[in-house]
């Protein structure tokens, strides 16, 4: 495993991006969704998983250092809308040969702990009827279901709508949540309290 980064989206990730979102979801979204989400939107906080080289000086690593640059891809992303009390998770997704590994889990953890800093009160999400992995990582947060969203999806697939309500308890919960996950993955976090680039 190489090093693993949290940190904001750029407008230079978004070709990484829509590859694993290509690879993730029919439709995907377009490019110049994510340029608007990191450039111009006023409530999002994009989030990426960048993995470096493997320790050891690999052939990839000793070339890019050589150029001044480090040897990192981008495994995974999420996406976080703030509007007033409601944080809404947008969009989350691995590469699928990342899938496995908790790193979905580390990027949901670290969007619902953004969203508490931000001080919302409550988190939202979608997710399809059929996806019965997902929700039962949201139900290991405390999401719950409230309703259903008829033909939600393009295929016509029903979502359910899910939804946290933040509260000390919950606080507490994703904070011991994230400690473990700080022992698992050995990760360096410049997402969750780090502020925006353009938002703060």
């Amino acid at each position: 495993m190489g090093d693993l980064t949290l940190r904001h989206m750029r407008g230079a990730d978004v070709t990484s991006v829509i590859e694993i979102d290509r690879l993730s979801f029919d439709p995907s979204w377009p490019a110049s969704s994510y340029y608007f989400e990191v450039n111009k939107s006023t409530c999002s906080h994009m989030v990426v998983l960048e993995q470096g080289e493997p320790n050891g000086l690999s052939a990839s690593r000793w070339w890019a250092n050589l150029r001044g640059r480090q040897a990192t891809e981008i495994i995974g992303y999420g996406g976080l809308w703030c509007i007033q009390e409601e944080a809404h998770i947008s969009t989350i997704a691995m590469h699928p040969d990342q899938r496995g590994h908790g790193y979905g889990e580390l990027m949901l953890v670290a969007m619902l702990s953004r969203a508490v800093r931000l001080q919302a009160q409550y988190c939202v999400l979608e997710v399809r009827v059929s996806n019965t992995v997902a929700q039962a990582l949201y139900e290991k947060y405390h999401f719950t279901v409230r309703g259903v969203k008829k033909k939600y999806y393009q295929n016509k697939e029903d979502a359910y709508d899910m939804r946290l309500e933040f509260n000390e308890d919950v606080a507490a919960y994703l904070h011991e949540q994230y400690d473990l996950l700080c022992v698992r993955l050995d990760f360096t976090d410049h997402y969750s309290t780090t502020p925006h680039p353009r938002l703060g």
